[in-house]
């Protein structure tokens, strides 16, 4: 087990200082303690930063922590009482783990062979269960309902809890990843709403998507409410999160966005088992640290939830601080390792390595030190985590939970390398599995036939199954699920098109010009206009529609506390919470992840907007498809313009700029219904169209 510097270890805080009193050094230390003895860890907390504002206004040079020991941000002394029945929760998380996995073992069969993912619901379960039993909240809840981005290879879980509540048929497990085969029984493999409409509301399977939509999705709750189209102020957006996708680009590259706008409403779930697909995330670092620091430098609240209610004790009888600098040393490599081995081994190279802590579990046994449990397994402390989300405010929060691939699975799937990859169990793996979580089934069933296992649902009156569905209706109905519908909106007359189908006589104009004149004339439409978005990367100038600054202005919830340079003159640079225009900056992938906020309104508010994304034509479909893909996946609805297009608009500016293959890129989408105008006048028509498919009766 190799060894890394402890980063915040009392020798690195003072490097290169010098105790010239270690009596008063100590004094200070006693103190500390005696605080936190007598007024618990919260009081101790608030002295220190009160002495450290002090200290900064004294010109004192304090030191900045972007990260903290491998340990649980929340102290014991400040978890709140579990609300919930860890029995009756316990038993039906039982049944679900069960069915995802049998739900997979069956796709195995003979002529289907299709398989599925079973490790990653098995990791993630708890994390789950914790917002299904208390935090997440359907679209039949007073406050509107949250949105929750399911992380994608964990779908066989999704289905089964979705089975156990009623919504979805056995006839539908069996026809996991086989849409065509299957027909409307046929549910794919990840969640699709355009494969299923009724239940699922975010497509994430494309790595990095799902956290970089989220935030734009809670940017977009924000607008909404400041706009008082709805009042958004309860509901909350959840992204569960692989540690592994947290390295594509997307997945941080708009986190300063988030503690920008404050976004209080969106909490960021990490699952931390330490492992991708081919082994471990960081094998010589620790994941959780960096994306503590990582999290942190952005402006976020950080909650780490590394170890279960077991390590209390441990830690609380760790006197000689050596527990904590075993836990901030040791490498991810060795915690996978660690768990891939037994109670045994666990005890020799982790705790054997300092007499200090490995005196600490003398007294357990193989088999306990084995099952001392992880932080993202302990219904504890994840509820306290969720909690303090809740109600944290002024910035989003990150919960970085320390977990097990393939939980609860066996020997066979945990921590291994392949575990992503395995998709059925051997006999003895099934029985093992069903032992362990006493399901009542019989070794003469499920021999009968390996590949089809029976699922498990208990008699209607089972009273862990009302407890389920108990909590569920009190939390406002299911999660996922997909309205799918529209309330109807009243279309502009076609008067307002009449300017632009005249096209522009004998003066040129570029279609684009023709666009952005049609665009102000809807936007000043009186029970329509209030619902267009304009959505800008940093163009809006380029595309003629600075002349929406005083009027429509910019949206920024922070409003505008700057004078802006251009004051003095009629088309100023205008911020304002009220904004109608969406400008992200330089950041195409961040305008199409709000391009699909907006345009999915209709099902995810009950609120059609209309985002009208205009780009150069190379940063569509050549530069962000997969967001396009998505968007379409999504089931959203609005336009987006390539507004300066073809291999000839801008071949000044060199090949770099010019676009002859994007529209090509775009027809290609079944979704998209794609135009090229060559005159201004054709705008009118095609908007006019697309409103009337998009949002009007017309098929």
């Amino acid at each position: 087990m190799a060894n890394v510097p402890n980063e915040h270890s009392l020798s690195t805080l003072l490097d290169g200082f010098k105790d010239i009193d270690v009596e008063e050094t100590q004094e200070w230390a006693e103190s500390l303690e005696d605080l936190i003895k007598t007024h618990g860890t919260e009081r101790a907390e608030y002295i220190l930063r009160a002495l450290l504002k002090e200290a900064g206004a004294k010109g004192v040079k304090v030191p900045t922590l972007v990260k903290t020991d491998y340990i649980n941000t929340i102290p014991v002394d400040q978890q709140p009482e579990y609300p919930g029945d860890e029995e009756l929760e316990r038993q039906y998380r039982a049944w679900i783990r069960w069915n995802a996995a049998i739900m997979v073992q069956r796709a195995q069969k003979k002529g289907i062979g299709v398989g599925g993912h079973i490790s990653t619901f098995a990791g993630v379960a708890d994390l789950y269960e914790m917002g299904q039993n208390h935090f997440f909240r359907g679209r039949n809840h007073p406050g509107g309902g949250d949105q929750v981005f399911f992380q994608g290879h964990s779908s066989p879980g999704v289905y089964s809890r979705a089975f156990v509540e009623g919504v979805l048929s056995e006839e539908q497990m069996d026809g996991f990843r086989q849409e065509k085969t299957k027909g409307a029984d046929g549910i794919p493999s990840y969640p699709h709403p355009r494969c299923m409409p009724e239940f699922w509301q975010f497509p994430t399977v494309s790595m990095g998507l799902g956290p970089l939509n989220a935030i734009h999705q809670a940017s977009f709750n924000k607008y909404l409410h400041n706009h008082k189209i709805k009042d958004t102020s309860e509901q909350h957006v959840w992204a569960f999160l692989g540690d592994g996708e947290m390295d594509e680009p997307e997945s941080r590259g708009a986190l300063q966005l988030a503690a920008n706008e404050h976004l209080d409403n969106l909490t960021f779930v990490v699952n931390c088992n330490l492992q991708r697909l081919d082994g471990p995330v960081r094998g010589n670092g620790k994941i959780v640290q960096e994306l503590e620091a990582f999290f942190r430098g952005a402006g976020w609240h950080v909650i780490k939830v590394l170890w279960g209610s077991d390590y209390d004790e441990l830690l609380k009888k760790d006197k000689s601080g050596k527990l904590i600098q075993l836990m901030n040393e040791t490498l991810d490599g060795d915690y996978q390792t660690f768990r891939g081995e037994d109670g045994g081994y666990i005890r020799e190279h982790f705790f054997g390595k300092y007499p200090e802590t490995k005196e600490l579990v003398a007294d357990l046994t193989d088999e306990q030190i084995f099952n001392l449990r992880l932080g993202g397994h302990d219904d504890k402390k994840l509820y306290a985590a969720y909690k303090e989300a809740m109600e944290t405010k002024g910035k989003p929060t990150v919960i970085l939970a320390q977990s097990i691939k393939g939980a609860e699975l066996g020997p066979y799937f945990e921590a291994r390398n392949s575990t992503h990859q395995i998709k059925k169990f051997t006999m003895e793996a099934l029985k093992g599995f069903r032992d362990h979580l006493n399901i009542p089934i019989s070794d003469e069933e499920l021999e009968k036939d390996l590949y089809n296992p029976p699922y498990y649902l208990p008699e209607a009156n089972h009273p862990a199954l009302q407890y389920m569905q108990a909590r569920r209706k009190e939390l406002g109905g299911y999660i996922p699920g997909r309205a799918n519908t529209q309330p109807e909106i009243i279309l502009p007359e076609s008067k307002v098109y009449a300017q632009t189908k005249k096209g522009s006589g004998k003066q040129t104009a570029a279609t684009t010009m023709a666009f952005v004149r049609l665009m102000k004339d809807l936007m000043r439409v009186k029970g329509f206009g209030h619902r267009i978005a304009p959505i800008t990367p940093d163009e809006a100038r380029t595309f003629g529609m600075d002349s929406f600054f005083p009027s429509a202005k910019l949206y920024n919830p922070n409003g505008q506390n700057y004078v802006p340079v251009d004051h003095q003159l009629m088309l100023t640079y205008t911020e304002s919470p009220e904004g109608q225009i969406v400008h992200v900056g330089i950041n195409e992938a961040g305008a199409t992840a709000a391009f699909i906020a907006l345009g999915s309104s209709y099902d995810t508010h009950g609120e059609p907007m209309i985002p009208i994304y205009i780009f150069y034509s190379m940063f569509g479909f050549q530069r962000t498809g997969d967001a396009f893909w998505a968007a379409a996946d999504q089931l959203a609805r609005g336009f987006i313009i390539g507004a300066t297009a073809g291999r000839t608009t801008l071949s000044g500016e060199g090949l770099q700029h010019m676009d002859g293959h994007s529209p090509i890129l775009a027809s290609t989408n079944p979704a998209v219904k794609h135009y090229d105008p060559a005159y201004g006048y054709e705008i009118g028509h095609i908007v006019k169209r697309g409103l009337e498919q998009m949002y009007g009766n017309l098929d």
